[in-house]
Parts: C-alpha cells; structure tokens; sequence
C-alpha cells in the first residue's frame, strides 16, 4: 500500500498486537484496529497551506495524492451563543458535518475505508449500514472506479436508498432492521467471490477517516482544543477517531490537551452510554432498539469495547436521552444555529442532560458534533411539529 512515512501499520485497541494494513479487525482477538504511527513534531506553520483533511497529511495513513476523495471536510465549526447561554459555558459551537459531500459524517470515513480497499486490489466494497454509510460508500466506490453494494434494513430513508443508486451503487434491502442487514451482509460477504472488500462500521480507516473531525477542530480553535465534544454514537467508530485524532495532535505538539468526549445515544438504543455509566468494559446487546434515530439505532455497536476506553480515557462518557427530547433538541438546534436533524438532536438533548448533571463548567467550550444534514431527516422533525399543531 502507498502510505505516508509516518504510517506504521495497524495496531489492536484491545490487545496491542501489530498487523498489517490489510486487516480489518484484529487477527489475535478480533479487536478494533486503529493505525499506528511516528508521530511527526508539528507546529501550526509547518502545516500545508490546504483545506480539509489534506492539511493533516503528516498524521493520516495516505498521501494526499493516493486518497479516494470528493472533497469531504473543511466542515464549519458555527459559533451557538444561545445554547452557551442556556447550558451556562463560555461557549457552544457545532461541527457541522452536514456540509460534506453526501450530506453526512460517513463521508470522511469512506474515503479512507474505500482507498484501502482499492488500493488492495478490491474490485467491490461492501457494508451493511442503517443508510447514510450505504451512500457514502456507493458514492466513493464510483469515484474510485469499482463496484459497491450496501445491505441496509427495509426502514432506512428512501432519500439514501434512491441515492445508492444515483450513484451507481448496487443494494440489497433486507426486511427487518439493522441486525437484519448485518446477518445478511455476512451470508452474502461468506459466499463471496474475490475481490470483495468490506467497508462496514469498525473498519480501521473508518475509524482513521474521523479524525480529521478532531484536526479540523482544534484548528479551527487556534490549536486550543475544547473542553467537551458531544458526539452522537451509533457504533462508536467516530468516538474512537475523535479520542485519537486529539490525542495525535498533543503527540505531535500542536495541541496541549485531550477533550472529554461524551456518546450520547437515544436511550432504547444506548449500549455504549449504558455501558460508560455502568463501569463496563463491553456493552451489552440492546435486544430491542426501537428509536426514531435511524442512524444509531445499533444494538450490537461494532467499535463498542473501543469506544468505552476513549471516552474513559478521555474523561468523558456516555449519555442517554429519549426520542423526545432529541426531537426538541433538533427543532431547537435549527432555531439557534445549523440545519440539525433528529440525529444532530441527539448531541443537544445530550448536551442538556450533562449540563443538568453538572458535567460542564461555566468556562468551558463545548463542541457538539451534528453528524447529518438536518434536510436529510426533515421528514422526522416535521411530522414531530405537526404533533405539536405547528
């Protein structure tokens, strides 16, 4: 593979072992893998004049001219000042990662997964996803030049669906929901012929993918990192990236400090919130996740073990709020700052919660990560409005 110099290879998150960039989950333990690396001595100045993930060549796995890309990142990271004031920090800001490519945090995650892929030969990738994944994959399979196919359950949006296809993409809708769409992507990935390359949720460059979230917004912040980042977690993949993408950028000397970092999940859909609060080292499978938040409806989350040791050594932690709550926090999230959908919702309701349980100081900055377009979910915040009589 044409990687960086700084890139060393893959490294477990469980058991520490070493691998090559060819695997996707651990071959001792079946452990999360996340890249290892020499981590570089930076200074803001040494950076290329650059926007988007590119800036952070010396910290990613690929050579910016090797990298499958559509133009993801450079996301704004938009100033909340009535939120600040009501959750009672200095202030509020909101990464905005509705403005990628295909409208969706998905995209930073799938342009390194599917560079991987392709540069291993693969001639098709392949993931199952709750639907915004299935899209991002489609569309970066098609700029790469191979084949994809996304196995999504029969309940994910017809806007991700539709777009599968738009972008060329192939698509196996399963009855059922998202456990559904895993059992059948693993049928049909065992039966597979060679070539295929799968993409899906704890796949390491996913996790590689997310943080430039973290890059991005220290940067964004004078290489002041924030105090607290709110994130809302389905799989826990972008809270592994978000933990190691900070931590990287302390490592290398252009940041001084690591942020807490809170999941916040829907509450019938909280195994890794659940999890953190408990003490647990693994979060158990929710048997029955029934959320209006499609995206994190995950009862299994494939980076879970992972995600609970960055938000423990980060500080931070997991929060659950319900469907209601989310639903306000995303109408009230349009009003006071960027379009943000039910699962954009998810960070506010949280954000409200922690500020309830005095996890926030008045000084501190706190960022909430909105992971979708809010028109991409308009449908859910409008039919909860007409509930209200709006």
């Amino acid at each position: 593979m044409k990687t960086t110099a700084a890139f060393r290879g893959l490294i477990c998150t469980a058991c520490g072992a070493e691998t090559d960039s060819t695997a996707d989950r651990c071959p001792d333990c079946g452990g999360v893998l996340v890249g290892d690396y020499d981590v570089p001595a930076l200074t803001p100045e040494a950076l290329p004049d650059a926007t988007g993930p590119a800036r952070y060549e010396s910290l990613r796995p690929f050579p910016r001219s090797e990298t499958v890309t559509l133009g993801e990142g450079a996301t704004p990271l938009v100033l909340v000042p009535d939120l600040a004031d009501e959750l009672g920090v200095e202030s509020v800001y909101v990464k905005d990662e509705g403005r990628n490519p295909t409208a969706s945090l998905s995209d930073r995650k799938l342009s390194l997964s599917v560079t991987a892929a392709t540069q291993r030969g693969a001639e098709r990738v392949v993931t199952p996803s709750t639907g915004n994944g299935a899209q991002a994959s489609a569309a970066y399979a098609a700029r790469a030049g191979v084949e994809s196919k996304g196995f999504v359950p029969s309940r994910c949006p017809f806007l991700n669906k539709a777009m599968v296809n738009v972008h060329g993409g192939d698509m196996r809708v399963v009855e059922g929901r998202y456990d559904d769409a895993v059992s059948a992507f693993d049928e049909e990935l065992a039966e597979a012929a060679e070539g295929w390359a799968p993409v899906a949720p704890g796949h390491p460059f996913r996790v590689e993918g997310a943080k430039s979230v973290a890059f991005e917004t220290a940067d964004d912040l004078g290489w002041a990192a924030p105090d607290a980042v709110v994130h809302p977690t389905g799989h826990g993949e972008t809270v592994v990236g978000l933990e190691r993408g900070f931590q990287a950028a302390v490592d290398s000397g252009l940041a001084d400090a690591v942020p807490r970092i809170y999941a916040a999940q829907p509450d019938s859909a909280a195994a890794i919130a659940d999890a953190a609060r408990e003490g647990d080292d693994e979060p158990a499978t929710v048997e029955h996740p029934d959320t209006i938040v499609g995206p994190l409806e995950v009862p299994d989350p494939a980076a879970g073990a992972a995600a609970l040791d960055s938000l423990e050594r980060s500080g931070g932690g997991g929060v659950a709020v319900p469907d209601t709550d989310i639903l306000a926090g995303a109408v009230d999230g349009c009003e006071m700052g960027p379009e943000t959908g039910a699962t954009g919702g998810t960070a506010v309701a949280g954000a409200r919660a922690l500020a309830d349980d005095g996890a926030f100081d008045s000084d501190d900055v706190v960022v909430l990560v909105n992971p979708v377009a809010g028109s991409k979910e308009a449908d859910l915040l409008r039919s909860h409005l007409m509930s209200q009589g709006i």
